[in-house]
Parts: structure tokens; C-alpha cells; sequence
């Protein structure tokens, strides 16, 4: 079977061409591969799949083979692929995800071949229900609530089509996140668990990141959490509508919208390498 190692902003996954190839546990083959020292490494495994309301269809797998709803920074890379590959000439793309339809706008570089892609995530969900968190009221925006073991944070929670909460804070580098990334994840606060971002405010316009994806751990950039982000900056007054977000792994350009209320998303897709899994 062959794969593609692919990241964006750091954000790496395995992807398969099932136009070309068939796999049969996705769930149980992302654990394995997604291995750093036994397998080929990596955030998750995305396949690349034939749809019929869409160009493309992507199922995502996170690295314990639990199967993701959205995934911004892959989204981004399926669209370099199936361009790349010479699958499509089409620089704008719909993609079938598990949260919804998604619109991709491609953009070459200078060589021809895809540089940046932007990805349309549609609106932000903000209900607390939808998103979903276990609470009366029914938004939460810098809301207090309590994660055990003396741990407390002011969440904002944002579904960008998975779940999401976000802390506004300082010293973010300083913050352990193995310990405290699980506690918030696996919360009965979240019943379908939860990505958590800590966001440290640089200026309206720039923000700096780090994430624990549910599913995953601590990774060096997520694409649906950079959007939830800036979200939670612009409903706590601290961030503009456009903002550039710091990750470990690069930098994210993402635009709130205020006219049509859609988010979008625009970073660079890399190709690692490729290999064939006998």
C-alpha cells in the first residue's frame, strides 16, 4: 500500500489514495502507523476518498484511532495532493467532511505546483449544546469551570465542527501541558471530549498557540483550533477579525468574517515524503 507523509504547519499525517488503495480498519491502522519510534509517525491518518455531493471526501483518524470530524491544517493538504498529483486542474475544490461540505481555495507558487491553501470552515457553532458542553448556560465565553486536582480556567467554547476550548492566558510556554491537556480533553464538562487551546494575546492582530488535539496530544499546529481561537479572541475583545496565529510548528493567517460569519483559514501544505507499506 502506498502513502504520503504530508504537513501543514507541522500538523503531520499519513495519507492514502483510496481512489487507488483500500483500507479496511482505518481506526486500528492509524494507532499503529501513527507511532513515532515503531510506525511511520506521525499526528493521524487521513484517506483521500471519492464523493458523491463533493470533489473529494476525507475521513480523518486521530493517533488512537478515534475518527475526527474536521481537520483544517489536512484539509489544506488534500487539496495540494489531489492538485499536485495532477487529479484535479480545478484551484477550487469542495471536500466532504464529517462536519459538513468544505470550499478550498488553492494557490500556486511560483513553480506551479500548491503553496498555501484556504480552507472556508463555515461558521463557528457557539451553543453550548451543539458544541457540545455540558453546562446550563448556553454559550460559554470566558466562562469559569473547574477540571480537578485545584485546576480552573475561564473556557470559551467554539465548535469549528469538533469541539473546542479555549483559555485565554499568559506565559503559555511555561503551562505543562501533558498534565493539564489530558484533564481538560477527557472533562465531563466535554462528553465527546475536547481540543484545548491556550492562547497568549500578542497584539489585536497576532496571537500565539499551543494545543492539545483530543485524540492526539499536543501537536505543533491545528487548523480548526487556530479558527476557534480567534473566535475566542473576538468575543472577549481581545483580538481584530483578521489575525495571524503562532504555533510551534509555523504561522496561520485566519479571518472571522463579519459579513457572511464564516471563517477562513490560510497556511502552507508540505509534502514529507512517500513510501509503500508492505
Amino acid at each position: 500500500m502506498k502513502f504520503t507523509k504530508m504537513h501543514g504547519t507541522g500538523n503531520d499525517y499519513i495519507y492514502v489514495n483510496c481512489f487507488k488503495e483500500q483500507i479496511d480498519n482505518p481506526n486500528e491502522l492509524a494507532k499503529i502507523w501513527s507511532e513515532r519510534h515503531t510506525g511511520i509517525g506521525s499526528d493521524g491518518l487521513v484517506l483521500i476518498q471519492p464523493s458523491t455531493v463533493a470533489d473529494y471526501k476525507m475521513r480523518m483518524f486521530n493517533a488512537d484511532g478515534s475518527e475526527s470530524e474536521m481537520c483544517g491544517n489536512a484539509s489544506r493538504c488534500i487539496g495540494k495532493y489531489v492538485y499536485d498529483k495532477g487529479m484535479t486542474t480545478k484551484t477550487k475544490l469542495t471536500l466532504e467532511t464529517l462536519a459538513g461540505i468544505r470550499v478550498l481555495k488553492l494557490i500556486p507558487g511560483k513553480d506551479g505546483t500548491i503553496e498555501k491553501v484556504t480552507v472556508d470552515m463555515g461558521e463557528p457553532e457557539l451553543t453550548a449544546s451543539r458544541i457540545p458542553v455540558l453546562s446550563s448556560e448556553e454559550q460559554l465565553i470566558s466562562y469559569p469551570l473547574n477540571f480537578g486536582h485545584r485546576t480552573k480556567y475561564n473556557v470559551t467554547a467554539v465548535s469549528m465542527g469538533n469541539p473546542h476550548a479555549v483559555i485565554i492566558t499568559e506565559h503559555i510556554e511555561q503551562l505543562d501541558l501533558p498534565v493539564i491537556g489530558p484533564r481538560i480533553e477527557t472533562s465531563s464538562h466535554f462528553p465527546n471530549r475536547t481540543n484545548t487551546e491556550f492562547i497568549e494575546v500578542v497584539s489585536p492582530d497576532r496571537i500565539q498557540m499551543r494545543v492539545w488535539e483530543r485524540g492526539s496530544g499536543e501537536t505543533m499546529a491545528c487548523g480548526t483550533g487556530a479558527c476557534a481561537s480567534v473566535v475566542a479572541g473576538v468575543l472577549n475583545g481581545k483580538t481584530a477579525r483578521k489575525v495571524t496565529v503562532e504555533l510551534k510548528g509555523g504561522e496561520l493567517q485566519i479571518e472571522w468574517n463579519a459579513i457572511d460569519n464564516h471563517v477562513y483559514l490560510t497556511g502552507p501544505a508540505t509534502f514529507v515524503f512517500e513510501g509503500t507499506l508492505l
